[in-house]
């Protein structure tokens, strides 16, 4: 199994794609006008908001309100175990520090052959079940000798009123949909086929991919999956997206290893089988409505700089960001209906979307008061005010680090200060 990022990479497009009522809930007032949740100030623990089911992203408990999921959390000392997997849910004004739960391992992980996962990281997050309550897609560690396929490494944990408070079931891949003895993991959630039901690709070998059809079942079976479908590469990438703009979610599928290139895999009746755009060699990759053409564009990272590739419905117009990059998101910060490019590599910063295209003018520099070092968690709308906020984590080593999120704004992007910051030490209380 590969390596994963801390938390889940979400590239927030509902603002580019969607109007702002359908990504949220009510609209709530001005970052400027609310009062900072900083970690002193932060309750000790309370209670996860009961919902009804929602269709907002992320929403585990579905009360209309975005959550933030956490993997690799602070360590009491560096020589212990890791804890598991942290949610903070969300609530009216924004991410709730005290409302949290920890997902463990121990505790909420389906066993393979009487032996628990030493490894529980969260991968992807989407409607499995179509209940209205996102469900958290985790990657395990099962017992394997090496002699023949792998077991499946991924379980599914479902969101309910109290949260994903349920033991985890495997994931079911299908014998007919598995091709080699590779591990069937790094999964995409995305509604490939425009069913109205979110499917996962997963990784498969021979450069092909399993499509597994939703919605599945709570014991983790898709509703359907074929053989194998050929693909440009074996390594699924996402979020999806519709980029396009057909009705079917599309995603990114690294043709080699590492910084190779990777090409665009388009969505149809038949799911994520036809290979569009071509995407040069980078690091990462990310979707969003930069400013020029009517389908999205994409922006993908390198130490040498940033290449854009504009409108990917067609032979894409190229352009360049001279900036290094390497890993990239997009949302759209000042509810405009253009996505901005952040970039968080030596630096975190955000270019703006414009109609002429992504460029240096304007650019806001997002500067942590904790020092160490900063990686983006998710970018999404967590205070229900229709532009997508900035959240953040500092880190110092494996026990000390600072999540902060910075409200978007309709004038200068991003809010200098956070309006909720804490600690995933407070996944380590009693």
């Amino acid at each position: 199994m590969r390596a994963r990022r801390d938390g889940i990479r979400t590239a927030a497009l509902c603002g580019t794609l969607l109007l702002a009522t359908a990504c949220g809930p009510t609209p709530a007032p001005d970052a400027a006008e609310r009062t900072p949740v900083q970690i002193a100030k932060a309750p000790t623990h309370l209670p996860v908001p009961p919902g009804k089911g929602s269709e907002t992203p992320d929403d585990f408990n579905g009360d209309g309100h975005r959550d933030l999921v956490l993997n690799d959390l602070v360590k009491a000392d560096a020589h212990t175990d890791d804890a598991g997997i942290g949610v903070v849910y969300g609530g009216e004004r924004g991410l709730t520090p005290g409302a949290w739960q920890l997902i463990a391992p121990r505790k909420q992980a389906a066993p393979t052959k009487g032996q628990l996962p030493a490894v529980f990281d969260a991968e992807a997050a989407c409607d499995l079940d179509k209940d209205g309550f996102t469900d958290l897609v985790v990657s395990t560690d099962p017992p394997y000798d090496g002699q023949g396929r792998p077991p499946v490494p991924l379980q599914l944990l479902f969101g309910s009123p109290a949260g994903l408070t349920g033991k985890a079931v495997k994931l079911v891949v299908p014998a007919t949909a598995r091709a080699g003895n590779d591990w069937p993991d790094q999964p995409v959630c995305g509604d490939f086929d425009g069913d109205a039901a979110e499917d996962l690709v997963v990784h498969a070998s021979g450069g092909r991919l399993s499509f597994l059809r939703g919605p599945f079942s709570r014991r983790g079976t898709p509703r359907a999956a074929g053989a194998p479908i050929p693909s440009p590469g074996e390594a699924p990438t996402g979020p999806a997206a519709d980029v396009n703009r057909d009705g079917y979610d599309d995603l990114v599928v690294r043709t080699t290893e590492g910084t190779g290139k990777s090409a665009v895999v388009l969505g149809g009746p038949t799911g994520p089988t036809r290979t569009g755009v071509v995407l040069p060699s980078g690091i990462d990759v990310a979707f969003g409505a930069f400013g020029k053409g009517e389908a999205l564009d994409a922006a993908v990272g390198a130490t040498g700089g940033t290449a854009l590739r504009y409108d990917l419905s067609t032979v894409a117009v190229r352009g360049t960001l001279d900036v290094a990059g390497s890993m990239l998101d997009a949302a759209d910060f000042d509810g405009d209906g253009l996505s901005e490019l952040i970039s968080s590599g030596s630096r975190l910063r955000v270019f703006r979307g414009r109609t002429a295209g992504l460029s240096t003018a304007g650019m806001v520099t997002v500067e942590p008061a904790a020092r160490g070092t900063t990686r983006v968690v998710a970018v999404g709308d967590f205070d229900g005010d229709g532009r997508a906020d900035l959240a953040v984590r500092t880190y110092v080593g494996e026990t000390k680090d600072t999540v902060a999120v910075y409200p978007g704004l309709k004038k200068g992007l991003v809010a200098a200060e956070p309006s909720v910051s804490f600690s995933s030490s407070e996944f380590l209380a009693p």
